[in-house]
């Protein structure tokens, strides 16, 4: 008997085939109510009261409390500099020697116009005396009309002058006596000893060098002394964060140079006027340099990097909620802002009366918007409930929280897309066991 095997296919392949389809359309009638009411997988964390130091970080290098450039007030040439770099030195100690052969000269030239002014103001003198006597003569003559007005005026003339010679001697003395001063100065000034005690920090000069002095322009930068046993910190605060710096708050500080320690620091000083940095650039930034003692002793070197963790705020038994709970959400019944038309755009923008811009002083300008809200999500019976909150300081790991939420509340803290992006008031979420704010789930789902 021979089987037709085409009859028998039919009858096998298409229940089976009808069956899949009818399944395949349940499920896609089932999935979109599925989608739409699935529940966000989160962390939670109960809200608990905790003790906040507000911090802010700031960047710098590590220099001497005290350290002196020496710069020569005379010129001249170095003949003995008996100092390396690195050196210790002593107050009073001999830094460098510039050769004293031209100010010595100077001196000698000084002492010999001093007696040259006293050998004036002696020949002065006595032409004083000469002509007192000759007026006092002719003064009796004139008296007997024995000599004319012009003759006896003659003779007060000449006392009158002899009298300016003798001021005129008197003042050539003084000036004498000034450049002898100053010429012993300048010689005093070719000898350079330690101003403090310390270590030779930067050596710029050498023996035999000609080096120029300070009187009429920058001087020769031949060497820095600093006292590297007091050192400090001197680190650039943002003038968002400088308000909030005094002098006395308490800093840790981390100096590159020595890893895994931290050193104590207190704030000594705050500028009081800003420098600019990238001037008429896109990256000009305003910045304050504040000034931090280090309380610890360490073979530190001028110019370490240093990080500074200033503690600006302090708060103790506070609610507080970890940072990544903390988002924004814009108010109910508001749209998100319209992007801006530029002031140049063509017949098709927005006219002056027209949403989301209007003309002010010939340019336009976007209408401002409602502002977005700062809020928490709390867990409340497996739904997220959005919390409007108002936030305190900060440090790390938490935010202060002064309105919006009550101790022992459980607050979401992660995921981030969720926390950012996916909950709303009222949706249905479920816990899970991971880190909070790193939950696999809501890096899984980053597109």
């Amino acid at each position: 008997m021979r089987v037709h095997t085409s009859s028998l296919r039919p009858r096998s392949i298409l229940p089976r085939s009808l069956a899949l389809l009818v399944l395949a359309s349940a499920v896609t009638a089932i999935t979109p109510g599925c989608k739409k009411d699935q529940a966000v997988q989160v962390q939670v964390e109960k809200i608990q009261r905790r003790n906040l130091t507000e911090l802010v970080m700031a960047t710098g290098k590590v220099q001497p409390v005290t350290q002196v450039k020496i710069s020569p007030e005379v010129a001249g040439e170095i003949i003995e500099l008996p100092i390396k770099e690195g050196q210790k030195v002593n107050k009073g100690d001999l830094l460098l020697q510039i050769r004293r052969d031209l100010y010595e000269a100077g001196l000698r030239s000084a002492e010999a116009s001093y007696k040259s002014a006293q050998a004036s103001l002696l020949t002065a003198q006595a032409n004083e005396r000469k002509a007192y006597a000759e007026y006092q003569r002719n003064t009796e003559l004139f008296q007997r009309k024995l000599i004319s007005d012009s003759v006896y005026d003659d003779f007060k003339t000449g006392l009158e002058v002899a009298k300016a010679n003798v001021s005129s001697a008197t003042q050539q003395i003084e000036i004498a006596r000034a450049s002898i001063k100053r010429a012993q100065e300048d010689l005093l000034k070719t000898t350079i000893n330690a101003p403090i005690s310390g270590t030779i920090a930067k050596l710029n000069s050498e023996a035999g060098e000609r080096v120029s002095g300070t009187g009429m322009m920058a001087g020769t930068d031949i060497l820095t002394l600093a006292d590297l046993s007091v050192m400090e910190a001197r680190v650039e605060v943002g003038e968002v964060d400088v308000v909030l710096i005094q002098t006395g708050q308490k800093v840790r500080l981390e100096v590159d140079s020595f890893r895994d320690r931290k050193f104590n620091g207190i704030v000594t000083q705050v500028a009081r006027s800003a420098k600019s940095l990238g001037a008429g650039t896109q990256a000009e930034s305003t910045k304050f340099e504040v000034r931090i003692r280090i309380q610890d002793q360490e073979s530190f070197l001028p110019g370490m990097s240093v990080t500074a963790e200033i503690e600006t705020r302090y708060r103790t038994n506070v609610l507080a909620v970890p940072i990544q709970s903390v988002t924004t959400r814009m108010p109910k019944g508001s749209n998100a802002p319209v992007a801006a038309v530029p002031a140049s755009a063509g017949p098709g923008a927005p006219k002056a009366d027209e949403n989301p811009f209007e003309l002010v002083g010939g340019a336009r300008k976007a209408k401002e918007g409602p502002k977005p809200l700062e809020v928490v999500f709390l867990m409340d019976s497996e739904k997220a409930r959005m919390a409007p909150v108002k936030r305190g300081i900060s440090d790390d790991t938490y935010y202060e929280i002064l309105e919006g939420i009550t101790e022992g509340q459980e607050v979401i803290t992660g995921g981030f897309r969720a926390i950012s992006k996916e909950l709303e008031d009222g949706k249905a979420v479920t816990t899970s066991t991971n880190k909070p704010g790193f939950s696999f789930s809501a890096k899984a789902s980053t597109p």
